[in-house]
């Protein structure tokens, strides 16, 4: 869908855009899928800060979206194509011909009346979900099981999508959006296609009361602050954070640390690590 410009008649719409959802159900969600939302405004179990920034915004309720294989065998087509705020990805309101609804991930170009299907092998059709060892190597992939049963995880976000590159006795090879190249059970479900909406990522925010609204708290800058309270403090004026690297709060590296564990569990199932696409 096409992004929305909004006219720049007050400050806060100068910069605002929005992907059109023009073409979206604009009825009411499903009520036997809607649940309430509990805020945890990024704070942990003991009552702490855990994310920083996290706060506010409207209230939502979750929609229960079917991630797994609930449905094997039993065909479904499109009722609805819906907006879903606590996501970047549309949702898709299939109706069974037993006559049970749910919600799943919408894939790009899904519209009213197509007809889907799940089991373990059937027609390579976007919207339809089957094993990765019945798919052909080079179709795209999403909502991918990382172990057979457990429901989708992998590819789930806007625009997303994994490459099936091959195929070889138990384990298929997924091609990973940061390039990586990870070995995945070949009896893990997937659906093909790739995930709806992918203009999301180039919508702008445009003012800080829509950022509010989304949950957002405002960041301050740790050059802006003084000396006690961050690394990059003090100082009169606008100047560099001077030191030879940026620092968090807490004085650790804030760029280029890797985060992964040495000698995680699932390094053997990486079969190529991702490219450093960062311009020397």
């Amino acid at each position: 869908m096409p992004i929305k410009n909004y006219k720049p008649n007050r400050a806060a719409r100068k910069n605002m855009s929005i992907v059109d959802r023009a073409e979206l159900y604009k009825g009411e969600p499903l009520k036997s899928s809607l649940s309430s939302k509990h805020a945890t405004s990024g704070r942990g179990s003991a009552g702490k800060i855990t994310t920083r920034h996290r706060g506010g915004g409207v209230k939502r309720r979750l929609r229960e979206i079917a991630l797994g294989q609930e449905k094997i065998g039993i065909a479904g087509t499109v009722e609805h194509v819906e907006f879903d705020p606590n996501r970047s990805a549309y949702l898709a309101r299939i109706v069974y011909v037993d006559g049970d609804r749910n919600y799943v991930l919408a894939w790009q170009g899904a519209k009213e009346g197509d007809q889907i299907i799940t089991n373990e092998k059937t027609i390579e059709k976007e919207g339809n979900r089957m094993k990765l060892a019945n798919i052909t190597p080079g179709v795209f992939v999403f909502n991918v099981e990382i172990k057979p049963g457990r429901g989708g995880a992998f590819f789930r976000s806007a625009g997303s999508y994994g490459v099936l590159m091959d195929v070889q006795g138990e384990y298929a090879q997924l091609r990973m959006p940061s390039s990586e190249i990870r070995l995945i059970s070949g009896q893990s479900y997937a659906t093909i296609g790739q995930v709806s909406n992918p203009d999301w990522r180039l919508q702008r925010i445009g003012s800080a009361g829509r950022n509010r609204r989304l949950g957002m708290r405002p960041q301050v800058r740790g050059k802006a602050m003084n000396p006690v309270d961050h690394p990059h403090g003090g100082g009169e004026g606008n100047q560099s954070v001077g030191m030879k690297y940026p620092k968090t709060p807490w004085g650790k590296h804030a760029l280029g640390v890797k985060t992964r564990q040495p000698g995680k569990y699932s390094d053997m199932f990486i079969v190529e690590r991702r490219k450093n696409k960062r311009k020397k």
